[in-house]
């Protein structure tokens, strides 16, 4: 997926980042938590989307912890809700990161474009299983209040919001 010509390059690069991270970790599979920490330590416009503050600084945090403490349940299994169809052909992503990624790339072609950031962001922010998710819970972010901020609702700063479209 590295070399998708749906991803930028800027994305394509996280993508490479959330790998590396996953094989550092010890873990079997890219997961969203993988491509979020990732994605927030590479690209500034997802940053400015999540906000800044203790919060981001709390869910920086979390996702350093990974390999420690509640991230260590994770290495057991897959993650999967059941949510979406398994997505086959996309090794070394769980279930949940290849859907994300392939609804980033659907999310950019709409927009004309190859994939970015903010795609792969409002992607990995839909499911409630996703590990992604469950970080930014954990660290009093809203994840629905992400998405609505992605998709140009209210609290948007015009910068970001002419990112999205």
């Amino acid at each position: 997926m590295d070399n998708d010509a749906r991803l930028s390059d800027e994305l394509a690069s996280v993508v490479g980042g959330a790998r590396r991270r996953a094989v550092r970790d010890g873990d079997r599979q890219i997961d969203t938590a993988h491509l979020l920490h990732s994605l927030l330590e590479s690209d500034p416009d997802a940053r400015a989307v999540i906000g800044e503050g203790p919060q981001i600084a709390r869910l920086l945090g979390y996702l350093v912890q990974r390999s420690i403490g509640y991230g260590l349940r994770w290495q057991s299994g897959v993650e999967d809700s059941g949510a979406v169809p398994l997505m086959t052909g996309t090794a070394g992503f769980s279930p949940l990161a290849a859907a994300s990624m392939e609804y980033a790339c659907v999310r950019g072609a709409e927009r004309g474009g190859p994939a970015r950031g903010i795609d792969l962001l409002a992607a990995i922010v839909v499911d409630p299983q996703a590990r992604a998710v469950e970080v930014l819970e954990r660290a009093g972010i809203d994840p629905r209040e992400v998405h609505a901020r992605l998709d140009g609702r209210p609290g948007v700063t015009e910068e970001c919001g002419e990112a999205t479209h």
